[in-house]
């Protein structure tokens, strides 16, 4: 029958992946994730294991307007792909970003094992920071600052999840 897809387990925890960031479900996310996960993108970086989950627990408490959206899950061989879109305001400037995202996913014991998120960061910086985002967001050194920046943040709301009771 034409137009009828079935999706294999690996598309299934993707789809359950990005249905729980849209519900800002860090602990569905998280559940996705094999314990030695690996994630990289432009703005983070690498970011291995516990670092990863916590990265979507602070996106997911942090954002106040976030939306996302996701389509295109496909396996491709022994990974899988997708495309997803956030939307939401950057605290820093109140400028709307809308980003585009496009993923690949491996896969270690039915758990995700690598997560990499690509998109252009010079169109990221130039929404999030307005025209000298743009200017600089395709420099090396702002990708270096960038990503000192996020794992600063990042390795604080750790240290302050660790003091929780």
């Amino acid at each position: 029958m034409a137009g009828i897809f079935f999706m294999n387990d690996k598309e299934k925890l993707i789809e359950r992946f990005y249905q729980s960031f849209s519900k800002r479900d860090y602990e569905g996310m998280q559940a996705c994730y094999h314990k030695a996960v690996v994630f990289e993108d432009p703005a983070f970086g690498i970011l291995k294991g516990e670092a990863a989950g916590a990265m979507w627990k602070m996106l997911c408490l942090s954002a106040k307007d976030l939306s996302i959206s996701f389509r295109d899950i496909h396996a491709k061989g022994s990974s899988v792909q997708a495309v997803w879109e956030a939307k939401y305001t950057f605290k820093k400037t109140g400028r709307p970003v809308h980003n585009i995202i496009k993923a690949e996913f491996t896969f270690e014991d039915g758990l995700i094992i690598f997560h990499k998120d690509s998109f252009p960061l010079r169109k990221w910086a130039g929404q999030a920071l307005g025209w000298k985002g743009y200017l600089l967001g395709g420099t090396a050194m702002f990708k270096t600052k960038l990503q000192a920046q996020t794992k600063g943040m990042l390795d604080k709301f750790m240290e302050a999840e660790r003091g929780k009771p």
